[in-house]
C-alpha cells in the first residue's frame, strides 16, 4: 500500500495536481502529465475511508482541474478592467469550483467499487465521466470546452475515431488507456499492457486508412481577413470606421477577383448596411464581383425589439441576401441568466447594452453559385452533436469567432481545436475567420489545411476542398447513444458488483 492518504497538506496536494493535469488539454498536449496526476488522486480515492472523503478528494482534484482548463475565461474582465477588473479574481476560480462537482459523482463510483477488479473499476469510471460530460453539455445551457477526449488533438491519426464515438468516446478511451497505469499497479500487467496496444493499434490503424483522402482542391476560393484589433478598440467610438477600412482594405487586396467570397469574423462591423445606404456604398467595395461578403455584425430586429449576434450574407449590390443569428448563447458573456432576480444594472460582458436575443437553430443557408452551408458563431462550435442541420445537412460549415477577449492564452487554441472536432464528427468542412483568434479551412477530416496565427494580421485565400463533405457513423448515431452505451456499461458493472457482494 503506498500510503498516499497520510500525506502533509492533502488537499494542497490534490488542487496543484489538478492544475498539472489539466496540461493534457490543447495547446501542450502532455497526455502522460494528465495521467500521472488523475493516478494520483485515485489512488488517494483508494484509501479513502468513506463516500464522503471519496467526494472531497474527487471535487478538491477537480478544482484545480478545472481551474487550470479554464483560466483564460477570467482574461475577459481585463478588456475593460475599470468596470469588471474587480471580478477577476472570482473568475479564476469560479468555473473550477462549480465545474469540480462533475468529478464527484466519478470518484464516489470509484470508491464505490474498491473490492470489484480494476478493470470493473476502470470500466465504471470511464463511463461516469462520460456521463457527467454529457451533462456538462446541456446543464443550465452547458459549457462543452475542454472534454477529456480532446488531449488526443496532438495527433490528426488518432482524432479519426471521433468519426466513429465522437468526443464522448475519445474520453473514453482515454480514461481506459491512462488507467492501464492502475491496472498495471494492481498486478495485471498482461491485460493492461494488452488493452494500451489494442487501442492504440486500432485508432492507429483507423486513422491512417482515413487519411488517406483525395484532397483536391475545388475551384471556390475563399478569402479570409483577419484584421487582428486589439478588443480594447474594437468598440471604441473614435476608432469604429477605423476598423471597418481596415477590414475592406484587407478584402480589397491582390487577388480579390478571383475569390468567390470573403469573410470576416464575429460582430466585425459595428454597421449594418441593411440600415444604412452610406455604410452599404461602403461595404460593398469588399464583396467580390458576382461574390458575396459575409461577416458578423449586431442585427437589431426593430419589429420585434430584439439584439442579435449575426451573420450577415452581402451581395456585390450591397443588398443583405441572407443571415444567421447566433442561437446558442454565452450566459454572462451575452445574456444574464436569471436576470429578473438580478439587479437592472447587472449587464452581458461582451454587450453592456442589453441581452441578445436567441436565433434559429441549425440554419441551412443556400446561394447561387455556392453549396449550401450552415453557420456557427464563436462558442456554438464547442457543441458536440449540436452545429448541423442533419436532415439538411450543409456541405461545409462557417465559423465566425472573436478570442480577442482571452489574448495570448491556451483559449484560442482549445476553440479551434473544438472546430476540428465538429469537422471530424460530423464529416464537413469547415471554414473559421477569427478577428485575432486563429482563422483556418479545416476539411471532412479535421486537417488543418492553412491558416493564420494568433494574433497575426493578413488575409488568408485558399480554394476550399473538392470533397466538401463525408459521410460519417457519428452523424448517424449523434452523441445521445454514445451517452447511452455508457450508462448501459455502468449499470452492468453496478450489478456486478453488488452480485459479488
Amino acid at each position: 500500500m503506498l500510503q498516499l492518504s497520510k500525506i502533509k497538506h492533502q488537499k494542497t496536494a490534490l488542487f496543484i495536481a489538478g492544475i498539472l493535469a489539466s496540461f493534457g488539454f490543447a495547446p501542450v498536449y502532455a497526455v502522460p502529465v494528465f495521467a500521472l496526476f488523475l493516478l494520483f488522486a485515485l489512488l488517494i480515492c483508494d484509501e479513502a475511508q468513506d463516500l464522503k472523503q471519496a467526494a472531497k478528494i474527487g471535487y478538491v482534484f477537480g478544482f484545480g482541474f478545472f481551474c487550470g482548463g479554464f483560466y483564460w475565461i477570467a482574461n475577459a474582465l481585463l478588456v475593460d478592467f475599470v468596470t469588471f477588473g474587480w471580478l477577476y479574481p472570482f473568475a479564476l476560480v469560479a468555473p473550477g469550483a462549480f465545474f469540480a462537482l462533475f468529478l464527484i459523482l466519478p470518484f464516489m463510483v470509484w470508491h464505490f467499487l474498491k473490492n470489484t477488479t480494476p478493470w470493473c473499476k476502470i470500466l465504471s469510471f470511464a463511463s461516469i465521466i462520460v456521463l457527467m460530460e454529457y451533462v456538462r453539455c446541456f446543464l443550465l445551457t452547458g459549457f462543452a470546452w475542454n472534454m477529456i477526449g480532446t488531449m488526443f488533438g496532438f495527433s490528426d491519426i488518432l482524432l479519426q475515431s471521433a468519426s466513429i464515438v465522437g468526443t464522448y468516446g475519445l474520453s473514453f478511451l482515454m480514461i481506459i488507456m491512462v488507467l492501464c497505469l492502475y491496472a498495471g499497479i494492481q498486478k495485471k500487467y498482461i491485460s493492461a499492457v494488452a488493452v494500451f496496444l489494442l487501442i492504440s493499434a486500432l485508432m492507429t490503424a483507423f486513422g491512417m486508412y482515413r487519411l488517406k483522402n483525395d484532397d483536391k482542391p475545388s475551384d471556390i476560393a475563399v478569402r479570409i481577413v483577419q484584421p487582428s484589433i486589439a478588443q480594447t478598440l474594437k468598440w471604441d467610438q473614435e476608432s469604429l470606421e477605423d476598423n471597418l477600412m481596415d477590414y475592406i482594405n484587407l478584402s480589397r487586396k491582390d487577388g480579390a477577383e478571383n475569390v468567390r467570397f470573403v469573410l470576416w469574423g464575429e460582430t466585425a462591423t459595428a454597421f449594418n448596411p441593411a440600415d444604412s445606404a452610406y455604410y452599404q456604398m461602403l461595404i460593398k467595395k469588399a464583396v467580390p464581383k458576382n461574390g458575396y461578403l459575409m461577416t458578423g455584425l449586431l442585427r437589431y430586429d426593430e419589429q420585434n425589439d430584439a439584439l442579435y449576434n449575426s451573420m450577415s450574407v452581402i451581395d456585390d449590390e450591397g443588398q443583405t441576401v441572407a443571415f444567421y443569428d447566433k442561437n446558442h448563447l454565452v450566459p454572462f458573456g451575452e445574456y444574464i441568466p436569471f436576470r429578473k432576480f438580478l439587479p437592472s444594472w447587472v449587464s452581458p460582458i461582451a454587450n453592456q447594452m442589453a441581452d441578445f436575443a436567441q436565433g434559429e437553430k441549425y440554419k441551412t443557408i443556400e446561394l447561387t453559385g455556392l453549396p449550401k452551408f450552415g453557420a456557427l458563431i464563436c462558442y456554438e462550435v464547442i457543441f458536440p452533436d449540436e452545429v448541423i442541420n442533419r436532415r439538411d445537412k450543409p456541405q461545409f460549415l462557417i465559423v465566425l469567432s472573436n478570442d480577442g477577449w482571452y489574448g495570448k492564452s491556451f483559449g484560442p487554441y482549445q476553440h479551434l481545436l473544438a472546430a476540428k472536432m465538429r469537422a471530424i464528427e460530423e464529416g464537413v468542412t469547415i471554414v473559421r475567420a477569427a478577428n485575432n483568434g486563429i482563422s483556418a479551412v479545416i476539411n471532412p477530416f479535421g486537417q488543418i489545411k492553412t491558416f493564420l496565427g494568433l494574433n497575426e494580421r493578413g488575409v488568408l485565400d485558399v480554394n476550399l476542398p473538392q470533397k466538401l463533405s463525408v459521410s460519417t457513423i457519428y452523424a448517424h448515431i449523434g452523441g445521445n447513444a454514445i451517452a447511452i452505451v455508457m450508462g448501459l456499461i455502468l449499470f452492468l458493472v453496478t450489478c456486478f458488483k453488488m452480485i459479488k457482494s
